[in-house]
């Protein structure tokens, strides 16, 4: 497995900006991918999760403004994102992992995208 994403830029306050995570790997039976984010000096945090069933979960500082949609069995995931504020930025890591369960941490993921970079403006 080997996670791409792609997507990431410079957006003002309050657009909108889509992230794509791809595996250019060979396809496994993905069962969890998620986004996180992380910002220098700080932990890389949970933004969403996507399960094979369809079942997903959000960090409270997106509900209602960021939505993830994937393809486990083509172990790909989006992240869209809207109402963007300037506290967003940072750069946004896809994971992926063969089994849906554990927490939010991410030590429970197997594989990982490189990164993209998300830099809203005030």
């Amino acid at each position: 497995v080997q996670l791409q994403a792609s997507g990431g830029g410079l957006v003002q306050t309050g657009g909108s900006l889509g992230l794509s995570c791809v595996n250019t790997g060979t396809i496994a039976r993905i069962n969890r991918m998620g986004w996180y984010r992380q910002t220098p000096g700080k932990e890389r945090e949970l933004v969403a999760r996507i399960n094979s069933d369809g079942s997903t979960n959000y960090a409270d500082f997106v509900k209602g403004r960021f939505t993830i949609s994937g393809d486990s069995a083509q172990n790909t995931v989006y992240l869209q994102m809207s109402s963007l504020k300037p506290e967003d930025t940072a750069v946004y890591y896809c994971a992926a992992n063969l089994f849906a369960m554990g927490g939010n941490s991410p030590e429970t993921y197997r594989y990982w995208g490189q990164g993209t970079l998300v830099t809203v403006s005030s």
